[in-house]
């Protein structure tokens, strides 16, 4: 059979097909139309018959139309191709429709549609019902109306396909191989499967309406719908579940069905999960499946491998398809193949059991019955949790409102979850104002973290440790109405213990708290470096026994009475035999022995070690150290960032590379690069461990906690910060080593470590605590440095000449020649042109924040001061004790730098030890002689040498 003959023999069974067609529409379709039901389930049928009489006349339209295409053709063509074969080249198209005519032709079925169509009682049904018989009789020898309408319906469009199958094979076997004959073989596969497919959609439509017939009422009326088929019965194949679990098992192309009596349980196929591998213990003879629901298990007994392997396999293709939303072509398969289905879903589900999730709504992953990944849980009062879930419960990040109940306002935890309950780093903002960042353990806070209201009411902000939801333990509390900042210990939300009070006025006082109440004696710093120790109110009065010392060194001891109108009262005694300052009493140091420095923001290391002996997991990190990655905007608004702020950073700091770099970097040179970057990574966990530091020590020492009295709490606070940075650094390398199966090196002693600490780590971790340390540093010797600055301003009225006379400087070391003159200038004049280089360098003191390079600078100083005088005495001259104190004082009167003495004891207190006694020490030795002798100069020798120079 060549093209031309097929294209001839196509026209002749289209011509046939179609008059078919017309007469089914003309006798059997209309008539139906007309007969309309009144009855509900009758409408209900009747729209799926209107649906399917729209198919057909779409089946009868692409007939005809490709009919008088193809005959147009043949009218003014003689030469014919596979192209002029529309079966083939349209295929798909022929296929879609008559795939959507069968499924709705057996959903028709399923309903009984065909028995209720000829039960209608109208006019128009009953005329057509002789002539109707007579057009039955040539299809079908069946006397039943309905079974003889259901055959009309469907057999002529069978065997139809069936002759598409047997022209196209006959054109086959003429064709030679080539990309034609390849084209109509796959075509006739495809009718073949067509066949297949109508055959098997036909019988589950028969099977499922038996099922229907035999079911009663309110089982039908509860789960009968046009689409739903029934797959298996285990009436049919034997199949048993739990002990009395149920009489009948019914599987649905979307539902498993367990019938118990006049009840039934129906589960989703979507969220069905079957396991092979039973883990109950059946009775002997029995093979087991265990089901897996979102709320429900339970197990299915077959009596043989067989049975089980046949359910096992009718199950899983079954949630497969129910997955992909559509039913396999063909159905079940040529020979029943098939892939499992996933065990990683996406659905929707409205947990009804009691427990946590009580009528919660779940949308998101789920793997083997439990929601697992990403997904959302909604409940009706109005709670929300957005996140990550393993095995059925919250577990990783995740965001969580809930509703508060006076108030139409939600508080919102962004934090991590571990088996359901918040565990470690995470923000709440509440619905009052306020925002917590920082830990939590079981629902609560716990460990390290920052509680501040933002509300012009009653502003406050706490920072430091807490223990079942409270305020426990060493923290600072700053009250913003009061202008009041109290640093000490908490016991149940209550000041309770030991604890400082720093007032915006400058007074400072160190009392013992109970329950907020203050008890016993403390010290008071007033602001006029009066002390008084003794008892004493909220609003600072003076009342029984204490001690006045005063900043003259008089004392004032007795009792204190402070009566209603008649003032402040004392009975005692005035010591004054003390005519001067002493600087234990007005440079008083508190809270060293009440909070001991290794006990302050335990919190913190606390994190960060459970971190390293964790493993340093990658999933973990966050939250252990805190947030780093900015997932959506809407998870992450603004600044949440307690412990770093993301920023663009070009180096990547995933945990496995940071462990890996560790090993790479033990020279001290690339050790120091390595931590300089990791330190100012607001990714790595070093740095993080430094942001969180340095935001509890501004929590303490900036703004209102500027206090003198607090220099040295600041500051071994920092050499502390030191030493734990560089303990984690080790536990890190010591982790890293044992992963890569190196032996650690010999741990080092505490002496050791220190010194490493302070070599290696301090000088970096400075300029994080510089702007707070160094005010105190500035307020604990304001004092020395105002007189210093009168003598420098004094001296500054000196010309160099009379400068270096009034200093004792030797004349043969003058740097006359550097004194240009100009027109009309005397030498004796001229100012700031000496020892200018050395000036210069000295003023870079002030330039940089570690002790290490003030002391360079230093000693940079002194080598700009030799090399003038050797440059004068056109020799080298190595400068004795004598001449170069005389000469550096003069640097330092020149260079005018503002708070040396806070300069030079900030050097002094952070220099590495090893520093000490050598070089540097003696440097900055003789730059504190000249500040001290700067300072000290009698004003009245000032006054005579400035009245000499002007007469």
């Amino acid at each position: 059979m060549c093209a031309a003959e097929a294209t001839a023999s196509l026209l002749q069974v289209e011509e046939t097909f179609s008059a078919c067609l017309a007469r089914i529409d003309a006798l059997i379709l209309k008539p139906l139309l007309q007969a309309e039901p009144s009855d509900p389930k009758g409408k209900e049928n009747f729209k799926l018959f209107l649906l399917l009489n729209d198919l057909f006349q779409a089946l009868w339209n692409l007939t005809e139309e490709n009919y008088r295409i193809l005959k147009q053709k043949c009218s003014t063509s003689e030469s014919f191709c596979i192209q002029d074969i529309y079966t083939v080249w349209k295929g798909d198209l022929f296929l879609s429709l008559y795939i959507r005519y069968f499924v709705t032709f057996a959903n028709y079925v399923v309903v009984h549609g065909f028995e209720h169509a000829t039960k209608s009682k109208s006019e128009a049904w009953k005329d057509h019902k002789a002539v109707l018989k007579q057009f039955l009789t040539d299809f079908t020898s069946e006397t039943s109306m309905s079974l003889a309408l259901y055959t009309v319906l469907h057999k002529p469009i069978r065997d139809h396909i069936e002759q598409y199958i047997l022209l196209l094979t006959k054109l086959h076997e003429v064709l030679k191989e080539g990309s034609e004959k390849t084209v109509v073989t796959s075509a006739i596969k495809e009718y073949v499967k067509l066949q297949s497919f109508i055959s098997q959609v036909l019988d589950e439509a028969c099977f499922t309406k038996s099922l229907w017939k035999s079911l009663g009422y309110k089982f039908t009326d509860m789960l009968c719908v046009p689409e739903r088929r029934l797959l298996e019965d285990s009436k049919n194949l034997p199949i048993s579940a739990s002990t009395n679990r149920s009489d009948r098992i019914l599987l649905f192309d979307d539902v498993l069905v367990l019938i118990q009596g006049n009840s039934f349980q129906s589960f989703d196929l979507k969220l069905v999960w079957v396991d092979e591998n039973c883990r109950e213990k059946s009775a002997p003879g029995m093979y087991g499946l265990r089901i897996i629901t979102p709320e429900e298990t339970f197990f299915l007994f077959a009596k043989d491998p067989q049975m089980k392997a046949v359910w096992q396999w009718k199950l899983n293709q079954a949630v497969r398809q129910a997955l992909n939303g559509k039913r396999d072509f063909p159905l079940w398969g040529k020979t029943g193949e098939g892939t499992e289905p996933p065990s990683c879903r996406f659905f929707t589900y409205v947990f009804r059991l009691e427990g946590k999730f009580k009528s919660a709504s779940y949308e998101g992953e789920w793997h083997w019955g439990k929601p697992h990944g990403k997904g959302t849980l909604k409940w009706r009062d109005g709670r929300n949790h957005v996140g990550d879930f393993k095995e059925g419960l919250e577990h990783g990040f995740g965001i969580c409102l809930v509703p508060r109940q006076s108030e139409d306002r939600y508080d919102c935890y962004k934090c991590h979850w571990y088996e359901g309950k918040m565990r470690g780093y995470g923000i709440c903002e509440y619905g009052n104002d306020m925002v917590y960042k920082g830990y939590f353990k079981d629902n609560v806070r716990q460990g390290f973290g920052i509680l501040e209201k933002f509300s012009a009411e009653h502003p406050f902000k706490y920072t430091g440790q807490w223990e079942n939801d409270k305020k426990n333990g060493y923290g600072v509390w700053e009250d913003k109405d009061r202008g009041e900042r109290y640093i000490g210990t908490w016991l149940d939300d209550h000041k309770h213990g030991q604890g400082i009070v720093v007032t915006q006025s400058g007074v400072c006082y160190q009392r013992t708290f109970h329950a907020d109440k203050m008890v016993g004696s403390g010290i008071l710093l007033l602001e006029d470096d009066s002390v008084y120790e003794g008892n004493f109110t909220e609003d600072l009065t003076f009342v029984g026994k204490g001690k006045l010392s005063f900043a003259n060194g008089f004392i004032l001891e007795g009792t204190f009475t402070n009566k209603s109108g008649q003032g402040l009262q004392m009975h005692g005694t005035l010591n004054t035999s003390n005519e001067q300052l002493d600087d234990r009493i007005t440079k008083a140091q508190l809270g060293l022995e009440e909070f001991p420095v290794e006990k302050r923001w335990k919190g913190i290391y606390d994190q960060f070690l459970e971190f390293i002996h964790s493993g340093c997991k990658e999933e973990t990190e966050e939250s252990f150290t805190g947030f780093h990655i900015q997932t959506s905007k809407e998870l992450r608004k603004s600044q949440e960032y307690l412990f770093c702020q993301r920023g663009t950073e070009d180096v990547s700091w995933k945990i496995e590379d940071i462990l890996e770099d560790l090993v790479q970097h033990q020279g001290l040179e690339s050790l120091q690069s390595y931590l300089e970057k990791a330190l100012k990574s607001s990714l790595h966990p070093l740095g993080k461990l430094l942001k969180a530091l340095a935001i509890a020590f501004q929590a303490t020492y900036s703004g209102i906690g500027a206090n003198r009295h607090l220099l040295t709490m600041a500051q071994e606070e920092v050499k502390y910060y030191a030493k734990k940075i560089w303990e984690f650094y080790q536990g890190l390398l010591h982790l890293a080593l044992e992963q890569k199966g190196q032996l650690p090196a010999k741990c080092m002693d505490e002496d050791t470590s220190d010194q490493k600490a302070c070599n290696v780590v301090l000088p970096l971790i400075l300029p994080c605590f510089y702007p707070e340390l160094f005010m105190l540093y500035m307020l604990y010797h304001e004092r020395e440095d105002d007189l210093y600055c009168q003598g420098i301003m004094d001296l500054s009225l000196f010309p160099d000449i009379k400068l270096l006379e009034f200093l004792d400087v030797q004349k043969h070391l003058w740097p006359l020649k550097d004194l240009t003159l100009t027109t009309n200038q005397r030498q004796s004049l001229i100012k700031d042109k000496c020892f200018l280089s050395a000036t210069e360098c000295l003023q870079k003191l002030i330039t940089t924040v570690d002790p290490r390079e003030k002391l360079v600078i230093l000693q940079k100083t002194y080598e700009e001061i030799e090399s003038t005088v050797s440059r004068v005495v056109d020799k080298d001259y190595k400068l004795p004790m004598d001449d170069l104190l005389p000469l550096l004082m003069y640097v330092v009167s020149r260079a005018k730098i503002q708070h040396l003495g806070a300069e030079i004891h900030l050097i002094r207190d952070l220099m590495e030890p090893t520093n000490r006694g050598g070089l540097y020490d003696f440097l900055l030795t003789a730059l504190e002689s000249c500040y001290e002798h700067i300072r000290r100069i009698r004003l009245h020798q000032r006054e005579n040498c400035h009245v000499t120079h002007s007469s």
